[in-house]
């Protein structure tokens, strides 16, 4: 049986996994978009957080499996592969393709200069080739991200971090360079609703304690409406630790560290403001519980002055053309893996990952729900068999004009990016850019 996933993240090599596992003579491809494999875990994950890079190794031990073959550039859907066109050549086609879409807030002033998504500013100093420099941090001297979760703290550190810190990382060159040329000095981290609601993990919230250039500053009397707050000892072992950490930042006397991280809660965005044609400002209303878990204005208003907004509101599911796509929930209508076409299980296809169940979970989320689907499909594999499909779709693929870039040329990347590091004196610098990552991955060729 021959198997196609789209998209080298966790979701799509923890299902090539699962798949080898399982099944002793199945070929998989594992096809992705860009040319270097890891989804997220590349173009996702801080690039000061080495341990969570280091995943890396164990996805790439199931791509260098000799039935796992990687094809990357090669794009599925619109101006691309059409889905109806991969289900001939396989006899199943898996899809991990993410939630590709930030939410937005949905106030004025969202889109003036100087504001931006979380992902944006995310894959410019991880180096993704879609990303477009344009104005992030140089001449800030206070930002606010609003959000509290995971990517919130990720990008609040990496402003507050000093370029010795960064200069050991992956981190482009370019990205690096403006990082090392900030004025940020103020850091306003800022949520709708209470700590104990917070939905950061308490790792990542204590590493912003432990930063050499920076300081955290909390308002114990701004928290306390949160009864939680008040009072943890109800709370789930998660967000009790958050809170406990919280309390300990609040008793501390503010110190004299060159950049301040201020955490508020009860705060939500309704307009961000222009100075110059840019931002200047975010105006918040203050809130308060309203006793069913959610939060309720006050009428009271706040501005805080910011020439850099980072918006981390969560994420969205996009539409995949050929599949079918609920816009409400931003994914793909499934059955414990398999696409639903008009409640109508159609046969071949299955999703896994956040396109699956949504913007949910850590990393290791990705593996149980992978296994799922693998378990449908091979559920079905009697009657996939039967489907006459062609001896190798590399080749098919190949008459059609496609050049995916092999593993070969995958290393090749990795020999630019190591290369590039040694030359400026860093260790490996990712390649930034479509041009420089394709020039590198054609070296492998001759």
């Amino acid at each position: 049986m021959r198997v196609a996933v789209v998209g080298s993240g966790p979701s799509g090599v923890y299902s090539a996994q699962s798949l080898v596992q399982l099944d002793p003579t199945v070929l998989v491809d594992v096809l992705d978009r860009l040319p270097s494999p890891y989804g997220l875990v590349r173009y996702g994950v801080a690039p000061d957080h080495e341990k969570i890079k280091s995943l890396q190794n164990n996805l790439r031990t199931v791509l260098e499996h000799e039935r796992v073959r990687f094809l990357g550039g090669v794009q599925v859907g619109e101006g691309g592969v059409p889905a109806a066109r991969l289900r001939e050549l396989y006899h199943a086609v898996v899809y991990c393709v993410g939630a590709a879409t930030d939410r937005r807030l949905g106030i004025p002033g969202e889109d003036l200069p100087g504001s931006f998504s979380a992902t944006e500013f995310v894959s410019w100093y991880s180096a993704h080739p879609d990303t477009v420099e344009d104005g992030f941090v140089l001449g800030a001297r206070s930002a606010v991200v609003i959000g509290v979760g995971n990517v919130a703290v990720d990008v609040t550190r990496i402003l507050a971090r000093g370029a010795a810190e960064l200069r050991p990382t992956d981190m482009p060159q370019a990205a690096l360079t403006t990082l090392e040329a900030s004025r940020v000095t103020d850091i306003h981290m800022v949520g709708r609703r209470g700590p104990s609601q917070a939905r950061f993990t308490t790792k990542e919230l204590r590493e912003l304690g432990s930063l050499p250039d920076a300081e955290v500053l909390v308002d114990a009397d701004e928290l306390a409406p949160d009864p939680g707050y008040v009072d943890p000892s109800s709370l789930p072992a998660a967000q009790r630790r958050n809170v406990e950490v919280l309390r300990g930042w609040a008793a501390r006397p503010p110190g004299d560290l060159p950049r301040r991280i201020r955490l508020r809660f009860f705060q939500r965005p309704v307009e961000i403001l222009a100075e110059n044609g840019r931002v200047g400002a975010v105006r918040f209303e203050r809130t308060q519980p309203d006793g069913q878990g959610g939060v309720t204005g006050t009428g009271r208003y706040e501005e805080i002055e910011a020439q850099l907004v980072l918006r981390s509101v969560g994420y969205h599911g996009v539409p995949l053309e050929g599949l079918p796509f609920d816009p409400a929930t931003g994914t793909v209508p499934q059955l414990a893996g398999r696409v639903l076409r008009e409640g109508v299980v159609a046969p071949g296809e299955y999703v896994a990952g956040w396109i699956k169940r949504g913007p949910t979970g850590v990393i290791g989320s990705n593996r149980p729900c992978a296994k799922e689907t693998v378990l449908s499909l091979l559920e079905d594999a009697p009657v996939l068999e039967r489907k006459v499909v062609p001896d190798d779709a590399l080749t098919a693929l190949r008459t059609e004009g496609i050049k995916p870039v092999d593993w070969a040329g995958w290393q090749a990347i990795e020999r630019a990016e190591a290369e590039l590091g040694s030359s400026l004196g860093r260790s490996v610098v990712k390649l930034p850019d479509w041009e420089s990552l394709l020039s590198a991955a054609r070296t492998a060729e001759t």
